[in-house]
């Protein structure tokens, strides 16, 4: 559950703000979350980039291309549909550490602790007594 307080709610109030006046929006991704661009600050010579994510802010759930682009890796904004992909390769998913959804190793503590035997000549170093 994520905090709350007065400065984090401010904080999002004038993100929001700022990008309904000054924002114009480059797109949107597979996962809802929306991207923008505006005018650059004084004395800069490139577009601010930033996006309005959907649900949680988390920056694990932005797609490779788009973190391309809001990084100025490439001035091409994404296509909804990426001709780039490749059809082996798996979808983007965000971060799931810290959730129920993240991976556990075999042997894990909350899968009960239990690795499979050793299989080969490998013997574990034991401290001599």
């Amino acid at each position: 559950m994520a905090k709350i307080s007065i400065f984090g709610t401010l904080t999002n109030v004038q993100i929001l703000l700022f990008t309904f006046l000054r924002g114009q929006r480059a797109g949107k991704d597979s996962y809802g979350n929306k991207y923008y661009r505006g005018k650059p600050r004084a004395g800069q010579g490139r577009e601010r980039r930033w996006v309005i994510y959907k649900g949680d802010t988390e920056a694990s759930s932005i797609p490779p291309e788009w973190h391309g682009w809001l990084h100025y890796q490439t001035d091409v904004v994404p296509a909804e549909e990426n001709p780039h992909r490749r059809n082996w390769q798996k979808p983007h998913q965000p971060n799931l550490t810290g959730t129920g959804a993240a991976y556990l190793p075999p042997g894990h503590a909350k899968r009960g602790g239990q690795r499979d035997a050793a299989t080969s000549d490998y013997v574990a170093w034991r401290p001599p007594s």
